[in-house]
């Protein structure tokens, strides 16, 4: 093993690393060849992103800070206060960029008749109309706080917006008040169309025209209205209390993080002082929070709901999924698979052939038992479905339900809850880990034997995200595969007995040794003067020590090509540490998911497609499954499918010490990965 020497540039700090991913998003949003609306869901997914990430990663520094902890390994060699600050002046930087584009993009909303406007700029009929909307949709609904110097601050919605109200009383004192902007609400009210343009109101400057039925009761002189929103904590701390269940520990938990201490408090930097100091003593923010100035409107993230209003060429063209080859959704799937292996690759791919399986298996008279992972499902889920009619049908179905799932706690219980009511057999988890790996095995009963179908996926079951998430399924009745499956499930029943795998590589006994080995094989290669090369494609690559092997891999001269659409902590380019790396990040209409690792294995390449990606999390704290490619074909679909994301240089951007995300460009030859990818997948179909 090389012993690297310590570099300033060793590691990007995860956080940051993260904020620059974010960066990329903003980039889509003002990428003026990105059809007009999505631009505008761009907008969205990247404040929707900002949400998320203080309310975990920010939160996460913030009690590191406050516990007295410089936290400067973990954080890559910044203190933690000084990372708070750091990533606060980023944010104002990308807030004020984000604004900017914004107001570009509703001008040129303007320029196709779409126009949104304010109270102020109502015609007469449309004044008519608001008034009618705001008594027959919006009053009955609205939820108003009235606030006194004296009076405590009732626990407001963690990442709702609010309206910050200030009433100058002919009394010459002033009355407070906040009104919820309500999740339940369309934050894009419609107007009827006036000659032949289009008009949209927010429900925010609808509030504000309506200020005076709200508050009629109150004999003021003046009123403003100033949006204001606050971020709270929204990690978990789970009770100790042994009377409790697991899942009513979660579920206590997931009520608790409304009340999380603040972490973020975003306000309209027109506000006046003195209102703005009244709302932020009331809500307890404190100086190690991120204080972010921003523009009228909050919650951007509605944005990814912004009408279409019937304007196709505003949109992406939508692709239709492609049929898979060999694989009929018309005849038996078991059939099909015992004979060969097949590979989805959604969205270009149908999911309908991982609930043709499910539904199968339910119905099959021949199918016994039903054993699977499930992290996400979609709110209406068909997966879910189809395990419940199993059961119905005498199947043994077991699932094993990850209720931690960030953010999808509460709707992973309901569907335990329903699950058991039917009948399903689940297993909650595994003490101190989170069962992140996405794989089914199904029995079936074939010849007075017992005969393996399964599945391995790098994404999660659920209909809604496979429209948008790339990710790759492999369909196989290898017995050696299945074999080491099942084996996982054993695990998952007796979390103490820990087996032994030929085939799969498991977290979080066996991801790193083994990768560590399969990198090892490389810088062998290379040194004997064999065809040696790695090629990596994740989301997120943040374990120093993962990161650590790919320089020792890279110092001997390994060429390593990496596709990162997240964090990347690992710094390219540096002389005698990773001249020899190279990474780049996709960001475009579809969200890159699959995990896929290929070693050159002096050319009879070893391919996996994964759950996990290299993070400490994935390697060491969660159950993740890596499952090899024996197929010749879909191995080669794989490197094929790595190649042309690795071409693109449409939508690629370069990930380097520097941090500016650079485009990729090749004026001699345009290709766009994701285009490629569906084109490529249509010729196989065709061909």
């Amino acid at each position: 093993m090389i012993k690297l020497k310590k570099n300033k540039y060793q590691y990007i700090n995860r956080e940051l690393s993260w904020l620059q991913f974010n960066a990329r998003v903003l980039q889509e949003a003002s990428d003026k060849t990105v059809p007009l609306i999505e631009r505008l869901r761009f907008l969205g997914i990247f404040s929707n992103n900002l949400d998320e990430f203080f309310k975990v990663r920010y939160a996460t520094i913030k009690r590191i800070d406050e516990a007295g902890k410089a936290g400067v390994n973990q954080l890559g060699g910044i203190k933690a206060s000084d990372l708070l600050e750091q990533i606060t002046q980023t944010v104002i930087k990308y807030q004020a960029s984000s604004l900017k584009i914004l107001g570009s993009i509703r001008k040129a909303l303007a320029k196709e008749d779409i126009h949104i406007i304010k109270e102020d700029e109502l015609t007469d009929s449309q004044q008519l109309f608001i008034k009618d909307y705001f008594i027959q949709k919006i009053s009955p609904a609205l939820v108003i706080i009235i606030l006194n110097e004296n009076t405590a601050l009732p626990n407001l919605k963690d990442n709702a917006a609010y309206l910050g109200i200030n009433m100058c009383l002919k009394s010459k004192s002033n009355q407070y008040a906040l009104i919820e902007i309500s999740k339940r609400m369309d934050r894009f009210i419609v107007l009827p169309m006036e000659n032949n343009r289009n008009y949209i109101i927010m429900l925010d400057d609808l509030l504000r025209y309506c200020l005076d039925d709200i508050f009629n009761i109150f004999d003021y002189s003046s009123i403003t209205a100033h949006m204001i929103k606050i971020t709270r904590d929204a990690e978990l701390d789970l009770e100790s209390d042994l009377s409790k269940s697991f899942m009513e520990k979660i579920s206590n938990s997931v009520k608790e993080r409304q009340e999380g201490a603040p972490v973020r408090f975003v306000y309209d930097q027109t506000i006046d002082d003195k209102t703005l100091a009244f709302f932020m003593s009331k809500m307890g923010v404190e100086q190690t929070d991120s204080v972010i100035p921003g523009g009228r409107y909050h919650n951007r993230r509605d944005y990814m709901n912004f009408p279409s209003l019937g304007r196709k060429d505003l949109l992406y063209n939508k692709i239709t999924p492609l049929l898979i080859r060999g694989l009929s959704l018309k005849s038996s799937i078991f059939q099909a698979i015992a004979k060969k292996d097949y590979l989805q690759y959604t969205p270009y791919h149908t999911f309908s052939y991982t609930v043709k399986f499910l539904r199968e298996a339910a119905l099959d008279p021949k199918v016994k038992t039903i054993k699977i992972t499930i992290y996400r499902l979609a709110r209406i889920s068909h997966v879910a479905s189809s395990l419940i009619n199993a059961a119905k049908n005498g199947k043994k179905v077991t699932v094993i339900i990850e209720i931690q799932a960030r953010f999808d706690e509460q709707a992973n219980i309901d569907y335990a809850e329903q699950m058991q009511r039917e009948g399903v057999n689940l297993i909650f988890g595994v003490q101190g880990l989170k069962v992140h790996s996405k794989v089914c095995v199904i029995e079936r009963i074939e010849k007075e034997k017992i005969k393996r179908y399964g599945f391995v996926s790098t994404g999660n079951f659920n209909e809604s995200t496979a429209k948008i998430y790339t990710d790759y399924t492999l369909f196989t009745s290898n017995s050696k595969i299945l074999k080491d499956l099942n084996k996982m499930f054993d695990f998952f029943q007796v979390n103490y007995k820990v087996s032994r795998y030929k085939h799969i590589i498991t977290s979080p006994h066996y991801t790193k040794n083994t990768f560590y080995k399969l990198i090892d094989n490389e810088i062998a290669n290379k040194r004997a003067g064999k065809p040696a090369y790695i090629k990596l494609k994740m989301n997120s690559i943040s374990s120093y020590k993962m990161i650590n092997k790919l320089y020792e891999a890279s110092t001997a001269g390994v060429k390593i090509d990496m596709v990162i659409r997240g964090v990347c902590s690992l710094v390219t380019g540096v002389k005698g540490m990773s001249e020899n790396i190279e990474v780049v990040s996709i960001i475009d209409k579809f969200l890159e998911h699959t995990r896929l690792y290929i070693f050159c294995n002096n050319n009879m390449p070893k391919v996996y497609i994964s759950s996990a990606d290299w993070m400490t999390r994935n390697i060491d704290h969660r159950v993740e499954v890596s499952c090899p490619i024996y197929d010749q074909d879909i191995k080669q679909e794989l490197i094929d499918s790595f190649d042309i994301c690795w071409k693109d240089n449409i939508k690629a951007r370069i990930l380097n010490k520097t941090q500016d995300n650079k485009y990729r460009r090749n004026k001699k030859e345009s290709i766009r990965a994701q285009y490629a990818t569906y084109n490529y997948l249509k010729n196989k179909l065709n061909n």
